[in-house]
């Protein structure tokens, strides 16, 4: 018996994370020798700030050894709380706030509490890889919205209204957005929330995992904060991105307290309570100072800069400016079908793992984000190693024809 006649139906029908997946080449390439640029992991390149790193060696030293509350410890969600109302203009108590392993993880728990066999959910494309897989796993139903280039990628409320169906129960976004650094402004997000505000069974799950990293002269909005539609606003955040805490794995909800209610109960039956040192150390985060993280965002501006200008000067790359997060998300449609004498290039996917055969750059097809034309590059990286991926994309892509 086959391995995939064996395994579930639900597991044979997801994809495997394309982010991951390409990662995992990658380090194949260089652990046979190749001097491989990886720009495929969205992962900040920066240390996670000490006096959060000296908060989880003194939690330790003080005995936080034991399972922790499936929630999450009170100090933290009352810092999550606290963090809600001072950054966001969203007033939740501690009580309306789980806390999870990891942002993905908030995300999936909210699917699978909210979603129903059949039940549409609106995804506003591009989007991160694992938001329709989510669904999927669900048994809902993708709905997928695609926001286009000249509008800098994002969808617009019209759009959304469309879309909407008597079996949509959930829209889900991010902003600022994984794959393409958009970010929505209030008034946009206003505009969507006046016609959620007219639907009162459908809900908003808002993806602000990327929230310090907004270098608009707006700043982040938050659509939770609208009175209107709080009781229908899931927000999902976390520590991963803006402290520099990927492998802390703490990621948060803050909801009506029937949904975090609903979340909790499913996260008691999965994985009980996140890390326990590691909540110490988010909470210490949360209540800190964020001059650590507006350094790294600093970073992440000058790189974007740096990357958006050398990628156009590449003959064939639509490149638009990201406003936040670390990636460039160029259109490189102009090469299909194009061929280097070996290889044809017939889509994205294509492109991505030719360049990462041939020019030893790890990048992410944009087809994995519901933008076949485009590939992922990750920013957060040093600022030579930018330099030299871009000009092996240059010179790699002057041999096709």
């Amino acid at each position: 018996m086959s391995l995939t006649v064996s395994l579930a139906d639900r597991i044979n029908a997801l994809e495997e994370s394309a982010t991951l997946g390409m990662t995992k080449k990658a380090r194949e390439l260089a652990a046979q020798g190749h001097k491989v640029i990886s720009l495929s992991v969205g992962e900040p390149d920066f240390k996670t700030p000490k006096h959060i790193c000296d908060a989880a060696k003194k939690a330790i030293d003080d005995g936080f050894h034991g399972y922790s509350p499936v929630a999450g410890y009170p100090d933290l969600r009352k810092a999550i709380a606290d963090k809600l109302k001072r950054d966001n203009n969203i007033e939740w108590g501690p009580e309306n706030i789980v806390v999870s392993t990891g942002a993905k993880h908030s995300l999936a728990n909210v699917i699978s509490t909210l979603v129903n066999p059949g039940e549409e959910v609106i995804i506003f494309s591009p989007y991160w890889v694992s938001y329709s897989e989510m669904v999927k796993l669900a048994d809902g139903v993708s709905v997928v919205v695609d926001g286009a280039f000249d509008n800098n990628f994002k969808v617009t409320p019209e759009q959304f209204e469309a879309a909407i169906t008597p079996k949509t129960k959930l829209v889900m976004f991010a902003s600022p957005n994984n794959p393409t650094g958009s970010v929505y402004t209030e008034a946009e997000l206003r505009a969507i929330g006046a016609i959620v505000a007219k639907h009162p069974n459908i809900f908003v799950m808002a993806d602000e995992i990327y929230e310090y990293i907004n270098f608009t002269e707006e700043g982040h909005f938050s659509i939770g904060s609208i009175p209107e539609i709080k009781n229908q606003v899931i927000t999902v955040n976390g520590v991963a991105k803006g402290h520099a805490m990927t492998g802390w794995r703490i990621g948060f909800i803050a909801a009506a307290k029937w949904i975090a209610d609903g979340v909790e109960k499913l996260q008691g039956q999965v994985t009980s309570g996140t890390n326990s040192i590691a909540q110490k150390a988010a909470t210490v985060a949360f209540n800190g100072t964020l001059e650590e993280a507006y350094k790294m965002k600093d970073a992440y501006n000058r790189r974007r800069g740096l990357v958006v200008g050398l990628l156009r000067e590449i003959p064939g790359f639509k490149v638009n400016m990201p406003d936040g997060a670390f990636y460039a998300f160029p259109d490189i449609s102009a090469y299909f079908g194009k061929s280097d004498g070996t290889t044809l290039i017939k889509d994205s996917d294509d492109f991505s793992m030719w360049l990462l055969d041939g020019a030893f750059v790890a990048t992410v097809a944009g087809s994995s984000f519901g933008a076949p034309n485009c590939i992922r590059i990750s920013t957060a990286a040093a600022d030579e190693q930018l330099v030299e991926a871009c000009e092996r994309i240059k010179a790699a892509v002057a041999t096709l024809k």
